[in-house]
């Protein structure tokens, strides 16, 4: 081995810098805005039912397009966008999935009609879908190891951020100015910001090695030991052919690879995806009509779907805190079908307004002490070569359930067996999930990542 070979590499210095909020942190905070507008656009989903239902007269199986296409849109985003990341940078990615949002939101607000609406909120559900799998690549690659846990499942904390800002800003332009289009366009406005503020986050240093632009890596990586206070040492970059390459023909080999890698597993995380995420996003895109439909007014609806987002940010202080003390399964074997069974009680209590909004802030609280161990869990399944993949696929899967599960929902579920037994039935599918992870997948707590 030469001396050089000895030195440590660029991606090592980096990952061993001081923590700093003036420089990680910023790239902390810049892309959990952008996990904060996701959450805000897919709650807009269920504010915007009610609404447009009542402005274009729409059945609900017509309405529920309005979060399907969104979601689908999404899912194609949540892969399209990692292998777009690899063509055009992914500072330029992490900038670029916003500014397709932004636009087609405002498109979405003119829309003549339902159709073209759909239309807009796929093509801005694409844009908004690549913003966690590039958000979470880039904050991971510029944290510090010994802090990366805790500032990744730190992310997930700006999804009840995002989801209650939704509920009480839609409140307030239905209190004010009563237009739906407002509740679009007012979104928009902070998400430009954001999208302006992402320019100034440096490329990947691992991409620009991947592409041969290694002076540019190298005054990255020389910036970041300068700025927060680093030791000051020699170090090499890797060689070009060390860096992960994505493209849109490896995408499916991936998909292939996970599976090859254990299928029982694979299985394990694409049933827990899917299964506790539909239940969530059952709650939020039909919870506001449900609430008006049992006599709520609209912006009462609006307020009280915002709180139970907002009472999730306790769910998430406490799942980082139980985590490594309960391991994983547990978490999710109890909160799981819990959370399901917590919207049986308030479809079963609909006719009492104190306690449906009690336990929706209940139900609030407890899924959102699965989904953050659910993200964490699914990610430790998986070997590094297989890691992004396996959640990716993972997270596309749980969004095509969640865009054609509700339409499923309202079109038959909810009229034929009423709202307490749909429930239930989405239940079900929790419990066969946490079964199936019970038999089939280890428990990753305290293990070492491979």
């Amino acid at each position: 081995m030469t001396e050089t070979q000895q030195l440590p590499s660029g991606d090592q210095i980096v990952q061993d810098l001081p923590w700093r909020w003036k420089v990680q942190g910023k790239i902390f905070l810049i892309g959990g805005l952008g996990f904060m507008f996701d959450a805000w656009d897919v709650t807009l989903n269920g504010v915007l039912i009610p609404l447009l239902s009542d402005h274009w007269d729409l059945a609900p199986a017509q309405a529920a397009w309005i979060g399907t296409a969104n979601l689908i849109g999404m899912a194609v985003g949540a892969f399209v966008w990692g292998s777009i990341a690899d063509v055009i940078g992914r500072r330029v990615a992490f900038t670029a999935t916003l500014l397709v949002f932004s636009i087609f939101t405002v498109c979405g607000a003119l829309a003549p009609d339902i159709v073209w609406f759909c239309v807009f909120r796929f093509i801005a559900g694409f844009g908004l879908g690549g913003c966690v799998p590039v958000d979470y690549a880039l904050v991971g690659e510029f944290t510090p190891r010994r802090q990366r846990g805790r500032v990744l499942t730190a992310m997930d904390g700006w999804w009840p951020v995002g989801a209650a800002l939704c509920g009480f800003v839609s409140a307030g332009v239905m209190a004010t100015v009563a237009d739906w289009r407002w509740t679009m366009l007012i979104m928009v406005l902070p998400a430009l910001l954001v999208f302006w503020v992402r320019r100034s986050v440096p490329e990947s240093p691992l991409y620009l090695v991947s592409k041969g632009r290694t002076e540019e890596a190298r005054r990255v990586i020389d910036g970041l030991v300068e700025r927060t206070g680093g030791t000051v040492q020699a170090w090499r970059l890797p060689e070009p052919e060390q860096a992960p390459k994505l493209s849109f023909g490896n995408i499916f080999v991936k998909f292939s690879d996970v599976w090859k890698f254990n299928w029982k597993i694979t299985a394990a995380a694409w049933a827990l995806f899917f299964s506790i995420l539909l239940v969530y996003y059952l709650a939020l895109t039909w919870m506001p009509r449900i609430l008006i439909g049992a006599g709520f007014e609209s912006v009462r609806a609006f307020l009280t779907t915002a709180g139970m987002a907002a009472v999730g940010i306790l769910g998430v202080v406490v799942a980082a805190f139980l985590v490594e003390k309960t391991g994983r399964k547990w978490i999710l074997a109890i909160t799981g079908p819990l959370s399901a069974l917590i919207l049986v009680v308030v479809a079963l209590v609909l006719e009492v307004p104190a306690a449906v909004v009690f336990w929706l802030l209940v139900y609030g609280f407890v899924v959102q002490i699965a989904i953050p161990v659910l993200y964490a869990y699914v990610s430790e399944l998986y070997p590094t070569a297989l890691r992004g993949s396996g959640f990716g696929w993972a997270s596309t899967f749980s969004r095509i359930g969640a865009g054609f599960g509700p339409l499923i929902f309202v079109s038959f579920m909810w009229p034929n067996l009423g709202l307490a037994w749909s429930f239930a039935i989405a239940g079900v599918l929790v419990v066969l999930s946490v079964l199936w992870m019970a038999r089939f997948a280890p428990e990753t707590k305290g293990t070492v990542l491979h």
